[in-house]
């Protein structure tokens, strides 16, 4: 029963509830600090990449950490990995798509280059000043995956071209469709009564198989639209392999067919060693919200005179293998010329779009050369991520591709969501710009030791359409990086930031929406006859975000120390010149439109020049470094360059 408030005992009782509710309201506001621990993500291992994620409440004044440790399966050694990234709050919109999303609170990111097929303990440790409700530590083993094979037990399936008079091997088959499904011609062609099974090895022989699309009765099975549609499951045991013989270029000419290999219905195909041409679509794999494939390998192929070499915009596609291909488009050979601002030749017609273009999680494109497209490689930029965690474009590798002469972007990370990893890739002639997040939904985005030459419209990094959560660090970017629209959560470190003598431009830009972005121990060289080399947008004071900036708010900076003193960035930062490489000079500002040649450039650092030991430390980054601290760049002083492209590639001027 309540007490009668006018008594003693109803002044106590009313006295003990305000205190319970100031009580209540303490507790609340130590808990907006304090960091409560939620759910803990595995996501889709990668060859030589692991990706996590870590659900939290809490944790308002953003100090909370999580420690990351592993080690190899047999080893006592624990190693220290990158903290994963504090992310969440931040705005990503567009307001022509009507575009509109904020990062759910977590952690998220990756522990980088390890080996393929290795089980690893790894260890995070949630801490908070303010205090940790729930779990505080996550102790998992994970295994990283291995490259597709065949199955050696499997049958072999012997594939001719049609009219073929030569000896064959049996079981011989006349075209592709009549060994994958056993059709017939004409209306016969859909018939699949003895259908390719799991394990099969489908082996091309020597000769061009190209249809012709207005003959109903084509031995090849493709009439009218001149499209291989494959649709059999197969198993990672037994995956189906369709392979060139090895006894001549096996070639499939798509005869101007727009798609020539429909694969969305697959799982577990690998294609190897064949070249494929004359084609807009070599392999569509995927359409956002109908149909895609999953685990698809391509690798050793060529691929020429094509519009796209592979595609899936499927959220569901998962685990690719996209390895060791020569991709090249239709884009002019000997200009470079943009979609836009491209005076004085018109804008270039989308003759050729994209090399690869994915969604998904768990894939690995690596090794691709991939040159004459309007972007090179790209993660699809889809939209708002899907709510459920098997449909997010996460853990995607883009690592070793070299590209050559793009119209717009070398590599995407748009649509990203998290653990996007883009290394030690090699892009030189791009129209408009190099290395895109436009824009990632909360990252991190890894862009770490790429190698950029001459964007002359100079904006290196598109980092466009606010995306959030960009690790940059390690890169050598020959180019202006002069972006001035706003993007969340971003982190430089060690970089090289190389002026091309074009006056009047800034060297780099600093436009960030929030004030726990940063940026320290990179190095600039500046350009001459240009009076601000720095730009800054930031929040101002006691503002931990702000999504209002323009132009109008922008700090100009003559100096690293003037930009230093204004926005706390750069404490560590140089400025350096040219002779801080053993041979390189700046791309030609009178002459933007011209080409250079990956192999006529060095990259690598002279061993006494200012960026050697300017660097700072970063945990499974440059653990290896050399001297008293890790050099400015991609390329650590006196290390080989990465291997560039195919592996197995002999002339490395391969789109000569």
């Amino acid at each position: 029963m309540k007490p009668n408030n006018s008594s003693f005992e109803g002044i106590l009782y009313a006295n003990l509830c305000l205190f319970f509710l100031f009580f209540c309201s303490v507790s609340a506001l130590n808990a907006q600090d304090g960091v409560i621990s939620g759910e803990f993500v595995v996501e889709p291992p990668t060859l030589l990449n692991l990706g996590f994620e870590w659900k939290i409440s809490g944790d308002e004044n953003r100090n909370a950490k999580v420690a990351v440790s592993y080690r190899k399966e047999g080893s006592s050694q624990w190693l220290k990995g990158m903290p994963l990234l504090r992310i969440g709050g931040e705005k990503i919109f567009r307001e022509a798509e009507q575009l509109a999303y904020i990062v759910p609170h977590q952690f998220a990111g990756s522990i980088l280059d390890l080996e393929p097929g290795i089980t690893y303990a790894c260890r995070f440790e949630l801490s908070d000043p303010d205090g940790v409700s729930g779990t505080t530590l996550k102790e998992i083993s994970v295994t990283t995956r291995t490259v597709p094979k065949a199955y050696e037990q499997g049958r072999t399936l012997h594939v001719y071209p049609p009219g073929f008079n030569g000896e064959k091997i049996q079981p011989a088959f006349e075209g592709l469709k009549q060994a994958y499904y056993g059709s017939g011609l004409g209306d016969w062609s859909v018939v699949s009564e003895r259908t390719v099974q799991p394990g099969d090895i489908i082996l091309v022989h020597a000769g061009t198989y190209k249809a012709d699309l207005l003959d109903y009765v084509d031995p090849h099975g493709i009439p009218f639209d001149g499209t291989y549609v494959l649709n059999v499951k197969a198993t990672e045991e037994k995956p189906i392999v369709i392979r060139g013989a090895g006894d001549g270029a096996a070639i499939f000419d798509g005869n101007g067919a727009h798609r020539l290999f429909d694969v969305m219905g697959t799982q577990h195909h690998i294609f190897e060693n064949l070249t494929f041409r004359n084609t807009d679509i070599v392999f569509a794999a995927g359409t956002k919200g109908v149909v895609g494939a999953s685990n698809l390998t391509i690798r050793n192929c060529r691929m020429e005179d094509v519009g796209l070499g592979l595609i899936s915009e499927f959220a569901g596609s998962r685990d690719f293998y996209v390895a060791d291909n020569v991709i090249l488009g239709r884009d002019p050979r000997n200009h470079l010329v943009g979609w836009a601002n491209p005076a004085p030749y018109p804008p270039s017609p989308l003759k050729s779009y994209m090399g690869i273009k994915v969604y998904g999680s768990g894939h690995v494109i690596c090794h691709n050369a991939v040159a004459f497209f309007h972007d090179g490689i790209n993660v699809s930029t889809y939209g708002t991520p899907e709510e459920s965690q098997d449909l997010k474009a996460v853990s995607i590798d883009i690592y070793n591709n070299d590209l050559h002469l793009m119209v717009d972007d070398f590599i995407e990370a748009d649509g990203g969501v998290h653990n996007i990893r883009i290394m030690r890739n090699r892009g030189v002639n791009s129209g408009q710009c190099a290395l895109s997040a436009q824009p990632v939904f909360g990252g991190p985005a890894y862009f770490i030791r790429n190698v950029v030459y001459h964007i002359p419209n100079g904006f290196a990094f598109k980092f466009m359409a606010k995306p959030a959560g960009l690790i940059v660090y390690h890169n050598t970017i020959i180019a202006e990086n002069r972006n001035t629209q706003t993007f969340s959560n971003a982190h430089f470190r060690n970089n090289l930031f190389m002026g091309t003598d074009v006056p009047g431009r800034p060297v780099n830009a600093f436009p960030f929406a929030t004030a726990y972005s940063t940026s320290d121990y990179n190095g600039y060289r500046p350009n001459p006859n240009t009076e601000n080399h720095f730009l800054y947008l930031g929040p101002g004071k006691d503002k931990a975000y702000d999504y209002e900036l323009s132009n109008e708010d922008l700090h100009r900076f003559s100096s690293l120390e003037a930009l230093h003193g204004a926005s706390g960035l750069e404490a560590n930062g140089v400025l350096v010149g040219y002779e801080v490489f053993n041979e390189m000079t700046a791309p030609d500002p009178e002459n933007p439109h011209g080409i250079y040649h990956a192999e006529d450039l060095n990259f690598t650092l002279h061993p006494s020049g200012k960026a050697v030991d300017k660097g700072t430390v970063i945990p499974n980054i440059n653990d290896q470094y050399s001297g008293k601290a890790p050099d400015l760049g991609a390329l650590e002083a006196g290390d080989p360059p990465p291997i560039y492209g195919p592996r197995s590639l002999k002339d490395r001027n391969w789109y000569r």
